[in-house]
C-alpha cells in the first residue's frame, strides 16, 4: 500500500512541503512591476521566483553571499562588476558575494534566484 503525505498549507510560502508547483506558470507578470514570491527561506539561504515586466530592473547593489540566477522565461541583462551578460531561458549565472550586480528585463522575463549564505 502506498503511503500518502498530507500537504500542509502555509500562506507565507509560495510552495508548501510535498507540493508540486510549476513556478513558471504560477507566477504572473504585472504591468510596470516586478513580482516576487519566496519559495523557501532558511538560515542557509533563500530561493525566490521573480517575474519582471519589460524594462523593469533591480538597481545595482551587492549582497554578502553568492546568488545563482536561473532564467526561466524571456531575456535578462545581468550586470556584475560593470560587465554585462545577456541571459535567455535556461541560462544561469552566479553573482559573487560582495560584488556589485544588477538585473534588467530586456523583455518580460522570469528568474529563480538562489541565495547561498556562507558560514
Amino acid at each position: 500500500m502506498k503511503e500518502s503525505l498530507a500537504v500542509i498549507e502555509n500562506p507565507n510560502r509560495f510552495v508548501n512541503h510535498s507540493q508540486v508547483k510549476n513556478i513558471i506558470s504560477d507566477i504572473q507578470y504585472q504591468d510596470n512591476s516586478i513580482v516576487s514570491k519566496v519559495v523557501i527561506k532558511k538560515p542557509s539561504g533563500n530561493v525566490t521566483v521573480f517575474a519582471f515586466d519589460k524594462d523593469e530592473a533591480l538597481s545595482p547593489h551587492s549582497a554578502p553571499f553568492d546568488a545563482l540566477v536561473q532564467v526561466l522565461d524571456g531575456t535578462a541583462e545581468i550586470m556584475i562588476d560593470k560587465n554585462f551578460y545577456e541571459l535567455n531561458s535556461g541560462d544561469i549565472i552566479i553573482m559573487p558575494a560582495g560584488i556589485v550586480h544588477g538585473v534588467k528585463a530586456k523583455e518580460k522575463f522570469k528568474m529563480l534566484l538562489t541565495m547561498l549564505k556562507s558560514e
